[in-house]
């Protein structure tokens, strides 16, 4: 048995733990929002045609934020064809994905979805096939009070107030050559800067998000950034980053270290981003939008051959998670969660079917994948301020990133209610881990604690429509408490969460 400590200090804060970090993508594609969210025939459905089933498991998840409508599909998005009377919506070809789009889902309905839900939209503007005008158009509509055409017609379509709509992304993956609209970073940085002073003018106080890479492994990772915040630095909030992680050739030692690369990626955008400041001589600061990320087996998709092509709602990308992918995904979160400095907004692509935590069945349930559970677990416990991890504990060695630790964790703590989470992982493949929790620091006395724990003696483990819940969060009973601290086992390849509680506040 490995052993390990994690020690915790209550001054150490790196910074508030950001709502908008429990994000989720909600893009135009295969089956998440048709069979997914949208399904009028479906027993569970609401007067507006969505699934209530599928909006029980999203308030479940935590979910705060969705982006929308895409993804690479919003890049050649005319939004107008989804307004107005239904019958009299156009069916246009998706070239990103290759399918049919019915546009019987369009704005008016997506927002009457998220409101339902809970949730605010961060949407995404198509600065692929179209640009500044456009942007201006879909604004008009979505948050132009009244008096004039499109915020006129928005209300004869059955929308008085406006949507209010805050976090703009200006395109999506436009350095892409896979992207319609492809740009050159010059080209894209002076578009998105033309687009970015044109929506100032009409509502100064959005927040707006420029692309980054669609990947740190792009040719141009770094120098794309650097010349796109160059043009639009001042103009802008956020810079966007997308990250997918599968495991490659059997080698789940390096696949269970994916948060490391995660890490190198924020700090490397970050770097990127405050040194264009420094050459401008700027005090602001950009922040980061992890607005796609997740476990995707690209490489499968890839090497399928699409016979499903020109369809509505095509099964597109429904990877189905096991106990592993599981785990990368809690660890995922810890990455997130430590640089809240800097990254205050993501999104795990998607929601619903497509590489999602929410599964569906056409006309049939609805169920939680195995990644729905650390997410939703770190959504609820997360609370309070991020504080920095002292983490004493064995390495490994990987084949892609090198030297990992087996423990990587990462706490919260909640100021209100004097409670700390610890959000913890064990990438060891066949050994366990006693961990110790010192919260020494917080001059209180630990009263109680609870631990829950994702794993399974079958790691590729996953939860089907015939055995939805298969692999689970349960309790970990190898947990004890003591007066300054805790300690617990982690069974090999495990996320866990323990949250502990004092009997006084910290200096009380």
């Amino acid at each position: 048995m490995h052993i390990a400590r994690v020690t915790l200090d209550p001054a150490a804060v790196v910074a508030p733990v950001n709502r908008r970090t429990f994000g989720t993508f909600v893009e135009h594609m295969g089956r998440c929002v048709y069979t997914g969210l949208y399904e009028p025939g479906h027993p569970s459905a609401d007067d507006d045609g969505f699934r209530t089933d599928v909006l029980a498991l999203t308030r479940e998840l935590g979910v705060t934020t969705v982006r929308y409508p895409g993804g690479n599909f919003v890049s050649g998005y005319r939004w107008e064809d989804g307004v107005g009377p239904r019958d009299r919506r156009p069916r246009r070809r998706d070239l990103a994905w290759r399918s049919i789009e019915t546009n019987e889902v369009g704005i008016d309905e997506f927002a009457r979805w998220a409101t339902k839900a809970d949730v605010e939209i961060m949407y995404a503007l198509n600065l692929g096939t179209r640009g500044v005008q456009d942007a201006l158009d879909v604004h008009e509509y979505i948050n132009q009070v009244a008096g004039t055409h499109l915020a006129d017609l928005r209300r004869a379509n059955g929308a008085d107030e406006p949507y209010g709509i805050r976090m703009w992304c200006l395109g999506n993956e436009l350095d892409g050559p896979w992207q319609l609209g492809h740009k050159t970073a010059d080209a894209y940085g002076q578009l998105a800067a033309a687009t970015a002073r044109a929506l100032r003018a009409a509502e100064p106080d959005l927040e707006l998000v420029v692309c980054g890479s669609s990947s740190s492994s792009m040719p141009t990772f770094g120098a794309w950034e650097a010349t796109v915040l160059e043009h639009t630095y001042d103009l802008v909030d956020y810079v966007s980053c997308h990250a997918y992680y599968e495991e490659h050739d059997n080698d789940l030692g390096s696949f269970l270290a994916s948060a490391t690369d995660m890490d190198h990626f924020i700090d490397s955008v970050v770097a990127t981003a405050d040194s264009i400041g420094a050459r401008l001589r700027s005090k602001k600061k950009i922040h980061l939008s992890f607005d796609e990320w997740n476990v995707w087996y690209l490489t499968r998709f890839q090497s399928q051959v699409r016979a499903d092509e020109w369809q509505v709602a095509p099964r597109v990308i429904e990877d189905e998670y096991n106990v592993a992918d599981a785990v990368v995904v809690g660890n995922l979160l810890i990455s997130l969660l430590r640089h809240s400095d800097r990254v205050t907004a993501a999104c795990q692509a998607q929601l619903v079917n497509v590489i999602a935590p929410i599964r569906t069945e056409p006309g049939g349930p609805a169920w939680r994948q195995t990644i729905f559970h650390p997410f939703a677990r770190t959504a609820a416990l997360a609370r309070g301020d991020v504080l920095r991890t002292d983490i004493d504990g064995p390495s490994y060695p990987t084949v892609r990133y090198g030297e990992a630790a087996v423990v990587d964790a990462v706490a919260t703590h909640d100021v209100q209610t004097g409670d700390v989470a610890i959000f913890v992982v064990n990438r060891d493949e066949s050994r366990p881990v006693q961990i110790t929790i010192d919260l020494s620091r917080f001059d209180a006395t630990v009263s109680r604690a609870q631990a829950w724990t994702l794993a399974d003696d079958d790691i590729r483990a996953s939860n089907t429509v015939g055995d939805q819940d298969r692999v689970t969060l349960r309790p970990n009973r190898k947990l004890s408490i003591h007066a300054s601290g805790a300690e617990v086992v982690l069974p090999p390849v495990s996320w866990t969460v323990l949250r502990c509680s004092f009997q006084s506040q910290p200096g009380g």
